[in-house]
């Protein structure tokens, strides 16, 4: 049974969770770690089945082998893919009338591994930038999910409003690792469990609708 808390500010994933994305995220880390095994920096050996395009691309810069130049390269191919899976992304179902109903209530804030302009272009064609007080994209952190940076970025800007009072949402086991590593509790929306579960993620709860993330501010 889950026991309900005092949320004070909610953070939301955008892939998935508010938007119906379109990238190929497969194609992401087929394409980064075809490009780092090119130029030798990953080995041939990679478990990729434990690996994002992220967590590629961190261990990638911690070989400290990385020149600017490949560096630039390897993002090019994010941003290549990311930019035409984006393109004319509709709105997860029921996402407009749980924003419209949370607006003005408490904080909202994106955050994303995708860069915060492609958010916020995404956001503004559909209609909902204005309902997010933040859009915090890989540009705007050191390392991204699943590493906790983006949300300890959240909390240092919100100082009145400690972790505890936090809930955040998405659909991804790189969003949960990192939000509970920030001291913030996570809800599932549509998650694939068994991978949760394998990479250890703590769930506060599990929902299949958008909308339900309402009762918890009840």
């Amino acid at each position: 049974m889950t026991v309900h808390v005092d949320v004070r500010g909610l953070i939301f994933d955008m892939d998935n969770t508010l938007l119906r994305s379109r990238i190929d995220f497969d194609q992401m880390k087929r394409e980064t770690y075809a490009y780092l095994r090119k130029i030798s920096i990953l080995d041939e050996d990679l478990d990729m089945e434990s690996h994002t395009t992220s967590t590629l691309m961190a261990e990638a810069v911690r070989t400290s082998r990385m020149t600017e130049a490949m560096i630039a390269e390897m993002w090019g191919i994010a941003d290549r893919i990311e930019k035409a899976g984006m393109h004319q992304a509709d709105l997860e179902p029921g996402v407009p009338e749980l924003l419209e109903q949370l607006h003005g209530r408490l904080p909202l804030v994106v955050v994303t591994n995708n860069s915060s302009g492609a958010a916020e272009l995404a956001l503004k064609e559909n209609k909902v930038r204005h309902y997010f007080d933040d859009v915090i994209g890989r540009d705007k952190v050191k390392s991204m999910k699943p590493a906790p940076d983006a949300f300890l970025h959240v909390l240092a800007a919100y100082k009145h409003i400690p972790a505890e009072h936090w809930l955040s949402v998405g659909d991804a086991w790189i969003d949960g690792a990192a939000s509970t590593a920030a001291g913030i509790r996570f809800v599932s929306y549509n998650g694939d469990t068994v991978r949760m579960e394998t990479m250890g993620v703590q769930r506060y709860a599990e929902i299949r609708e958008i909308g339900q993330l309402a009762d918890f501010l009840a």
